[in-house]
C-alpha cells in the first residue's frame, strides 16, 4: 500500500511537471503570436494600429462635426439677418409707390388758389398730405435735405450744374424733386441743381 502512494505521488509530481510545462510551452507561444502579429516595421500591435486609426476616424469626424457646427450657425445668423431687413424695410414697397402721389400733392398745393372753393379744396388736400406724411414718418420714411447741403451722389442725383455766388462749389442749389429714405435705406435720390 505505501508503494501505491508513492506511485500516486509520483503520478501527481509528474503531471504537475507536465502542466508546468504545458504552461511554459502556452506562454511561449502566446508571446511568439504577438511578436509575429507585430505591424511589420512600426513595433505595433494589431489593437495599437486599429486604436490609430479608430482615433483618426473620431477626429475626423470631430472636425466635420464642428465644421458644420459652424456652417449651421453661420446659416442661423444670415437667416436672422434677412428676417431682421425684411422686418425693417417691410413698408418698401408701398412707400415706393406712394411717393409720385406724395410729389403730386405737393404741386397741387404750390398751386395759388385763384378763388375761395380752389382755397378751400387746397386746404383738405393739405390735411389729407399731411396725414399721409406723418404715417410715412411712423414707419421711419424721411425726406433728404438737399438745397445748402453738400452734393452726396449716394444721396442726391445731379441733373444740372449751375454757378451761384451765394453758395459755394460742390453744394445743392435747387431741389427739383424730393429724395426719401427708409430709414438708413435711400428709396430714391433727390434730383438737384450743384453749384460749381
Amino acid at each position: 500500500m505505501a508503494e501505491e502512494t508513492n506511485n500516486k505521488v509520483d503520478q501527481d509530481l509528474n503531471d504537475q511537471q507536465e502542466g508546468k510545462n504545458s504552461e511554459g510551452v502556452e506562454e511561449e507561444i502566446f508571446a511568439e503570436s504577438l511578436e509575429g502579429q507585430e505591424g511589420e516595421g512600426t513595433g505595433q500591435s494589431p489593437v495599437e494600429t486599429q486604436i490609430i486609426e479608430l482615433q483618426s476616424k473620431l477626429d475626423e469626424s470631430e472636425s466635420r462635426y464642428l465644421r458644420l457646427r459652424a456652417d449651421f450657425d453661420n446659416f442661423r445668423r444670415r437667416a436672422n439677418l434677412d428676417r431682421e431687413a425684411n422686418e425693417k424695410y417691410k413698408a418698401q414697397s408701398i412707400v415706393t409707390e406712394l411717393l409720385p402721389a406724395i410729389d403730386n400733392f405737393e404741386r397741387a398745393l404750390n398751386v395759388e388758389p385763384d378763388n375761395e372753393q380752389t382755397k378751400s379744396l387746397l386746404q383738405g388736400m393739405e390735411m389729407v398730405y399731411r396725414s399721409l406724411v406723418e404715417a410715412l414718418k411712423k414707419e421711419g420714411v424721411e425726406p433728404i435735405e438737399t438745397v445748402g447741403q453738400e452734393f452726396d451722389p449716394h444721396l442726391h442725383q445731379a441733373v444740372m450744374q449751375g454757378e451761384d455766388e451765394n453758395f459755394g462749389s460742390n453744394i445743392v442749389t435747387e431741389e427739383f424733386q424730393k429724395g426719401y429714405k427708409l430709414k438708413d435705406r435711400i428709396i430714391r435720390p433727390s434730383m438737384v441743381k450743384v453749384n460749381q
